[in-house]
């Protein structure tokens, strides 16, 4: 019995380590691509109130970001495994500033409610509190 125990939880130790993610180097690129290309990227879902959140801190700084509805395109599941792959989370949002990953909703209230959003855009605000 402990023998079969054993070799079981060898085999799925073995599964895990083979397990291979959606997103294929196209994904990737394009994540890669998009963060390159833009100096604010929101990978975001339109109906998900985080995201929603984070996009106000862009509005509210004057800023218009690139966003990427993942929920509108037919990669979008592809490409939320990209990001997985690129910054180690798989939810939205993302946000990315002159090819930095600034984190999600929180990290971006934080850094703007710090002014440090501010300064990696180029220009000082004072510190906000509101959102």
């Amino acid at each position: 019995m402990a023998m079969k125990s054993l070799i079981a939880s060898i085999l799925l130790i073995a599964a895990s380590l083979c397990w291979v993610s959606s997103a294929d180097s196209s994904e990737v690129a394009f994540v890669k691509k998009t963060i390159s290309a833009h100096k604010i990227v929101i990978f975001s879902k339109s109906y998900c109130p985080y995201c929603r959140k984070a996009k106000s801190v862009f509005k509210e700084l004057k800023q218009v970001p690139f966003v990427v509805e993942l929920d509108e395109r037919d990669d979008g599941w592809n490409i939320q495994d990209a990001l997985s792959e690129i910054v180690g989370r798989r939810t939205v949002p993302q946000v990315f500033i002159n090819g930095k990953h600034i984190g999600g909703s929180d990290d971006t209230v934080e850094a703007y409610q710090s002014g440090k959003l501010a300064k990696l855009l180029g220009f000082e605000v004072e510190n906000k509190d509101d959102l």
